[in-house]
């Protein structure tokens, strides 16, 4: 009788595993020093904003590298072969840095700050701020690629940066817990509220911004011509 492979035994030796383990860290590693790369990027202008301008447009940055389990969930998804060839030239995700703003023009005048930059390469954008998903979520995604320099020599890492306000962050958490809570099978009557939400939270950001600026006037003025997206 022929067994299906997916019920056949299959023998792997410790030092077979051991060397999976060690190819999978040293790649997954790549990513982390691509996502450390970004982070400083932004540490360098969030202090530069702090000395030279008394400004802050950044409230917090947060930073991941996928899970070995996520990597794979995501690879099993897509449907793609398993070596790393494929999982790099198709998976542009896996180092992940989140800026979370002050108001929407701190978003893209730090997208376009961080672009800009000579070393930085700009591979995607995708603008769900201009263009928000049906479901209300906004954020600004772009994928970047950044030189990583190791013993071996340099590698090119690509790096998802999102930007978003605090408003359009606390919307985006609170939507991921529930669908987590309900297995992605979320009731029709919660999400018509979290599209309501969403609303809200954007002429939320945009009353703000308002207020912000009969203040203190329009903190684009501290930075050269050109630069700023509105």
């Amino acid at each position: 009788m022929k067994v299906p492979l997916s019920e056949q035994q299959i023998t792997v030796s410790a030092a077979q595993l051991r060397e999976v383990r060690d190819e999978l860290q040293r790649f997954l590693l790549e990513y982390r020093f691509g996502m450390q790369e970004i982070e400083t990027k932004i540490s360098i202008l969030r202090d530069e904003f702090l000395h030279m301008h008394d400004y802050n447009p950044i409230e917090h940055v947060s930073s991941r590298v996928k899970s070995p389990d996520s990597l794979v969930e995501k690879v099993t998804r897509k449907g793609l072969d398993s070596d790393f060839a494929t999982i790099r030239e198709h998976i542009t995700d896996i180092a992940g840095v989140r800026v979370t703003c002050s108001f929407t023009t701190d978003a893209y005048r730090l997208f376009d700050l961080l672009t800009q930059q000579d070393d930085v390469t700009v591979l995607t954008v995708k603008d769900y701020i201009a263009h928000p998903k049906e479901n209300g979520y906004k954020s600004l995604h772009v994928i970047v690629e950044v030189p990583v320099f190791l013993s071996t020599g340099p590698v090119r890492v690509p790096v998802e940066v999102q930007f978003r306000t605090i408003a359009m962050d606390f919307w985006a958490s609170l939507e991921h817990k529930i669908y987590y809570k309900y297995a992605r099978q979320v009731p029709e009557g919660l999400l018509d509220s979290l599209k309501e939400a969403a609303e809200t939270a954007s002429a939320l950001d945009e009353r703000m911004e308002r207020l912000h600026r009969e203040i203190h006037g329009d903190p684009g003025s501290i930075l050269p011509h050109g630069v700023i997206r509105v």
